[in-house]
């Protein structure tokens, strides 16, 4: 499948939350976020949190229209002067005009507070900066132009520099009226103890197998069934994840990385070499091969630790994570952990070589599977 989302097949491509009028597996936060709404005291900022590719953001923009079109089926009186009947779905349909503006970025009583393009250098920042920061806090303070709210999505807090975070949290503090801030984080402990303590929190949890192989079958009809399952296994509960490695072939990449990891205590440098300059030509090629390999190396650990190895996809997998466990102690392998995500974690912030983080991280495998 080529790489140009522009050249991909609409029906079988994942829309971007902001075009995504559907939602997997989330009943229960959708219904109290529901709840919250018919109480009529809706608290004024939310904390959405949860493994990343579970619908935070998708469900951020589902609520934000719901609020928008003024609770959608349930926001006006009739013509009679019947109270509405409560809304029974945040979903607002696709043909909506709430839908169509806040698609297209023009809907006067919404934000979203992201990583923006440098613009000396033209490329995307690494944190969400003071700047953009400022111009949401003034919006927020602004009187609702279209509806009986103002609402912004920050996407994702856990992008936030310190001085955006404290800016942010002087809105907490003091939040303007008629108007919902919706915060998504992947990982809620490393933003401010003073932005979670003013924020309803919404816990959304991972997806079952079965709801992620659901929504892979239904992004990417013409997968086979057994290919559809492989990679709701590799989703682990992530319908993004999943749905990332259905786009980009991710199972060829987790074969590849398997076979690699076979030939292990003595790398087969020079399929590494050919895997790791692959993997790099581009971030997300990049990024789904080290979410494979830490998935993997997770898969392992939890094995060394129970003595249960999952059978794994591939013919003699289990096995082989079996006899790597055996090479090194349980402490060891912790350590390769550590070692591999301060890696990673620092690919991108410290714009390091991508093929050198890859060819690090298997040699660092290398070497607490030697004798």
């Amino acid at each position: 499948m080529s790489k140009d989302t522009d050249e991909k097949d609409p029906a079988s491509v994942h829309p971007a939350p902001r075009l995504n009028a559907e939602i997997v597996g989330q009943g229960t936060a959708e219904a109290a976020l529901l709840d919250a709404h018919r109480s009529g005291r809706l608290p004024h900022a939310w904390l959405f949190t949860g493994p990343k590719g579970v619908g935070k953001a998708t469900l951020a923009y589902r609520f934000a229209r719901f609020l928008l079109a003024d609770g959608a089926n349930g926001g006006a009186a009739s013509l009679f002067g019947d109270a509405p009947a409560p809304a029974t779905s945040l979903r607002v349909e696709a043909n909506h005009p709430v839908f169509h503006r806040m698609a297209s970025g023009g809907h006067a009583d919404f934000r979203v507070l992201e990583r923006t393009a440098n613009a000396k250098t033209g490329k995307m920042r690494s944190e969400i900066v003071i700047d953009d920061a400022r111009e949401i806090i003034e919006f927020m303070h602004l009187t609702p132009a279209e509806s009986s709210r103002r609402v912004v999505i920050v996407d994702s807090a856990d992008d936030m520099n310190r001085n955006t975070a404290n800016a942010l949290l002087k809105v907490l503090e003091e939040p303007p009226a008629s108007a919902v801030l919706i915060l998504v984080s992947h990982s809620p402990a490393r933003l401010l103890p003073t932005i979670r303590s003013r924020c309803r929190k919404l816990a959304l949890s991972s997806l079952s197998r079965d709801e992620v192989r659901e929504g892979v079958r239904k992004y990417h009809p013409g997968l086979k069934a057994e290919e559809a399952e492989a990679i709701a296994h590799l989703g682990e509960g992530s319908l993004g994840r999943a749905l990332e490695i259905a786009e980009r072939g991710g199972l060829e990449l987790y074969h590849d990385l398997v076979s690699l990891l076979d030939t292990l205590p003595a790398l087969d440098f020079a399929a590494l070499q050919e895997f790791a300059g692959t993997a790099a030509e581009d971030g997300e090629s990049f990024g789904l091969s080290t979410s494979l390999l830490r998935g993997w190396h997770a898969r392992m650990l939890k094995g060394a630790a129970t003595g249960t190895f999952p059978p794994g996809l591939l013919e003699g997998e289990a096995a082989l994570m079996r006899r790597l466990a055996g090479a090194a102690s349980l402490d060891r392998w912790f350590e390769v952990w550590d070692k591999n995500d301060r890696l990673f974690r620092r690919a991108d912030s410290a714009n390091l070589d991508h093929r050198q983080v890859l060819l690090n991280a298997f040699l660092a495998f290398e070497t607490a599977a030697r004798p």
